[in-house]
């Protein structure tokens, strides 16, 4: 069974795809101007749960290890999106 990873490569065969590694459950979209890979933040946080981390040490693995790395041009974008926010809809 192929992967997202694998599934964008062969969608964007002309783009550099960077990936979060073990986050590809997370992927929720790809921005095709810029080739940057999208994540939802709380899917992440919800893998590295699955993995044992708490919920606080995997919100502080995602922010020293992960969301303020920069790799270049086509770092990935990590969001949170509305459907996962308290304050949608207020």
């Amino acid at each position: 069974m192929r992967n997202v990873i694998d599934k964008l490569e062969e969608m964007f065969p002309d783009c550099e795809i960077l990936h979060a590694d073990g986050f590809e459950r997370a992927i929720i979209g790809f921005e095709p101007l810029s080739g940057k890979v999208i994540y939802d933040i709380e899917k992440m946080t919800m893998i590295l749960i699955e993995e044992g981390l708490n919920h606080e040490d995997a919100i502080e693995h995602l922010e020293f290890n992960v969301l303020n790395s920069y790799v270049g041009e086509k770092t990935p974008l990590y969001i949170h999106t509305l459907e996962n926010s308290e304050d949608y809809g207020n």
